[in-house]
């Protein structure tokens, strides 16, 4: 069940602010990309009938053959029951059976931090490596596994969940209802939250584009924050690879666009926490897919369902 469906498949990411639909052909080209703000949509219905008017514009009047789709989690796996946490939206949302029964056709959903890691090991940075990390740094924080080249579900399809390991244990409240989690000191809305209760001042609609602007300004509770961010996901990463011997870790999401602010601070953490000699091995790379990393590996669940759609 790993081969080629037609001409490709249609893909979907969807993240706690916005949502991104293509067309992905089996060579790992996107096609019609769309992107939308999750925030247009008043309910979840709402947003699925936007889901759908994407898809099929990404369709571009063909018929669907396959939807791979990378969303938030948690969720129930296989069964595609969604409840993304910077999504509330959608609680126990049933995207899956819900996209069947709009398209009529397969559907293939993993959480979005599992196609990110997908993406770029079949297409992107991490190609060529058996065992890879792939972290998503964006409104929230999530990660996604490949061991021996082939994706890790997890007994419920959340395996590889960085995001909600503990970083700084006295740190601030997590949405998960944990202290200190990665996702907690180091997301994009973490870090700008971090820096106004640190007196960044700022308009209140100002977000990471701003609090990046500002430390690239030299703004010393902006370059503050990134350094924090970069610390605590150098922490986490050297926690992961003595974990699991990984051969390399890839970053990405709407984050990584800061990574000019963000890479000392991880790597010199990383060094530092990094001790074992094996530890000390594995590349850092940024995603090399960029923002498509999330619907190249979505649409990877059908085009390479042999090493990216492992059921029991």
């Amino acid at each position: 069940m790993g081969g080629p469906i037609g001409d490709g498949v249609l893909a979907l990411d969807v993240g706690g602010t916005k949502v991104a639909t293509a067309f992905v052909t089996p060579d790992a080209v996107v096609h019609r990309r769309q992107q939308f703000a999750t925030r247009q949509a008043p309910t979840g219905d709402a947003l699925m009938a936007m889901v759908a008017t994407a898809l099929r514009a990404a369709a571009g009047g063909h018929a669907v053959s396959a939807i791979g789709v990378g969303c938030g989690g948690p969720m129930t796996w296989p069964d595609g029951r969604v409840s993304p946490l910077n999504l509330p939206l959608w609680r126990d949302f049933p995207l899956r059976d819900r996209l069947r029964d709009v398209f009529d056709a397969p559907v293939r959903l993993h959480n979005d931090a599992i196609a990110f890691a997908a993406g770029e090991h079949w297409a992107g940075a991490g190609r060529g490596h058996d065992d890879l990390l792939g972290i998503v740094v964006s409104t929230g924080i999530g990660g996604g596994l490949v061991l021996d080249g082939r994706v890790v579900n997890g007994r419920t399809g959340n395996a590889g969940h960085i995001g909600h390991v503990v970083v700084e244990p006295d740190g601030p409240e997590c949405a998960c209802g944990g202290r200190g989690c990665l996702e907690a000191v180091a997301s994009g809305t973490s870090a700008v939250r971090l820096a106004r209760a640190a007196g960044w001042l700022a308009t209140p609609a100002a977000g990471g584009v701003e609090l990046a602007a500002a430390a690239r300004s030299g703004e010393p509770l902006a370059v503050a924050a990134f350094e924090r961010t970069g610390r605590a996901l150098g922490r986490a990463i050297a926690s992961a690879v003595s974990l699991l011997d990984l051969s390399i870790v890839v970053v990405g999401g709407g984050l990584a666009q800061a990574a000019d602010l963000i890479a000392d601070p991880l790597a010199a953490e990383y060094k530092q926490r990094a001790g074992l000699d094996f530890a000390r091995q594995p590349r850092l790379a940024w995603a090399a897919l960029g923002q498509d990393a999330g619907l190249v590996g979505a649409a990877a669940l059908w085009l390479a369902g042999d090493r990216y759609w492992v059921q029991r």
